[in-house]
């Protein structure tokens, strides 16, 4: 059987994302949800988990963390945008009622 790779995501975690990571991880977030955060694979998080990666990089305070996971899915957070969508083009022919009627 012939089997391909997938191709690289193109996102690299930086030292700031290192020492948030920690930080999360501090905080007790789970490895999938820092993950899905991040848009990575799991392996990434669990490399500066281990110090392989960014080892000499300090945790993030508290107060420069997201808010705790778990994060939406992107089906959900398709879904989201969709409504939001939906919801501007009513009110943008909401607003123009209102102005053809009031002049």
């Amino acid at each position: 059987m012939n089997r391909r790779r997938a191709k690289p995501s193109g996102i690299h975690l930086t030292e700031t994302d290192a020492a948030q990571v920690k930080g999360m991880l501090v905080r007790g977030d789970r490895q999938h949800d820092i993950a899905s955060w991040f848009g990575v694979n799991g392996g990434r998080i669990a490399e500066i988990a281990a110090g392989i990666t960014y080892g000499w990089v300090a945790s993030a305070a508290p107060d420069e963390l997201p808010a705790p996971g778990p994060y939406l899915s992107g089906k959900a957070a398709n879904a989201a945008m969709t409504a939001l969508a939906e919801a501007r083009a009513a009110l943008a022919a909401a607003e123009r009622q209102i102005r053809t009627r009031t002049g």
